[in-house]
């Protein structure tokens, strides 16, 4: 059984979530997180040698190191939604070592962040951490507010700081989207020639997703497609939302499904929503890294567990959290990221 803790943490939805049995697709199907996940799955790839070392130095280090699982401390927050608004409720990260110290200090495998946070303090810490540049961010300050992934700077910047992957977003959906698409596919490429890894945060974003009052941008049959594209582009790892309902190809009218994604692939229960989003990552031959989202205050620790019992229980490989981290004292960020990977290292918590 899994620790008593977590179980008074959940409350009453701990049986709802650490007893569920998956009868939608079953896990025999899928590639699980595992200790040789580079052997057995990127060494059969194109991926070049250094790509492999990459990745590997990655799923080797922090807490989780050598299980498969992987936890990244992100921070662009910042630039996607203000400084002021990021960093005014803990104002100690506007420094950018503190994000760099809750990353070493959390036991993260990675640390996630911008070109000028991870570059100003790269030789100090590049070779204690690993290191991924997000390389493209929401611009929120002009008038009216554009919706829109632009580059920051060059793959080459991120590979001369000593990074051993990239990051990139693209909003499926957006108009913008066929042309973050080219940008982002050339970034990839090239950064898998200089032997980085590359991580997608595959997000949809379209007024047209929410339908009579309800919001699809987090629905499991978009984010999967989202996922597929995702895949499609040959990122090594995806980072995306934890789906919150289903349905949004047959609300929004719009491109095509099947029946059978609803009737067979799918439940309503949140560990079979994430189940198909992993599905969609090539059966979880690319590993899918749920998003541990904004901070809520009290709450923040049960629903960081939750959701990273959901994305391990479905088959996901971790959970990619920096707000519900940040916002509070530097050692209270500290204990939130260990739990949330003490869930990860628990056997007692299998694979649904």
């Amino acid at each position: 059984m899994p620790s008593k803790n977590v179980q008074e943490l959940l409350g009453d939805k701990a049986a709802f979530l650490l007893e569920h049995k998956c009868s939608t697709i079953d896990q025999a199907q899928l590639s699980l997180p595992s200790p040789n996940h580079v052997e057995e799955i990127w060494i059969n790839s194109n991926r070049n040698n250094q790509v492999l070392r990459s990745l590997q130095q990655i799923l080797s280090h922090g807490r989780l190191a050598n299980t498969g699982y992987c936890s990244i401390f992100p921070v662009d927050q910042g630039i996607e939604h203000s400084a002021g608004s990021a960093f005014a409720p803990n104002p100690i990260y506007f420094d950018p070592e503190n994000i760099i110290r809750l990353a070493v200090e959390g036991g993260c495998n990675a640390v996630a962040s911008t070109f000028g946070v991870l570059g100003i303090m790269s030789r100090k810490y590049a070779h204690r951490i690993p290191f991924i540049v997000k390389i493209n961010h929401n611009e929120l300050l002009s008038i009216p507010n554009r919706y829109d992934q632009t580059l920051f700077g060059s793959v080459r910047a991120a590979w001369n700081m000593g990074a051993l992957a990239i990051g990139a977003t693209i909003y499926w959906g957006s108009t913008e989207s066929i042309r973050q698409l080219k940008e982002i596919a050339e970034a990839f490429e090239l950064a898998h020639e200089l032997g980085m890894a590359t991580i997608l945060w595959c997000y949809t974003r379209n007024n047209g997703f929410k339908v009579d009052g309800v919001d699809y941008h987090t629905s499991a049959d978009l984010t999967g497609q989202a996922n597929h594209l995702g895949v499609t582009l040959q990122a090594d790892i995806i980072k995306q939302k934890l789906p919150t309902n289903n349905g949004g190809y047959l609300a929004i009218k719009q491109g095509k499904t099947n029946p059978l994604v609803y009737e067979r692939l799918t439940s309503d229960h949140p560990i079979d929503l994430c189940r198909y989003q992993v599905a969609n990552c090539y059966m979880g031959k690319v590993g899918l890294i749920n998003s541990g989202g904004e901070s809520k205050g009290a709450s923040d620790l049960t629903t960081a567990v939750e959701t990273a019992i959901i994305n391990k229980r479905a088959g996901g490989m971790g959970l990619i959290l920096g707000r519900k981290a940040f916002q509070r004292p530097f050692a209270d960020g500290v204990d939130l990221l260990h739990a949330i990977q003490d869930i990860y290292l628990d056997k007692d918590i299998t694979i649904a």
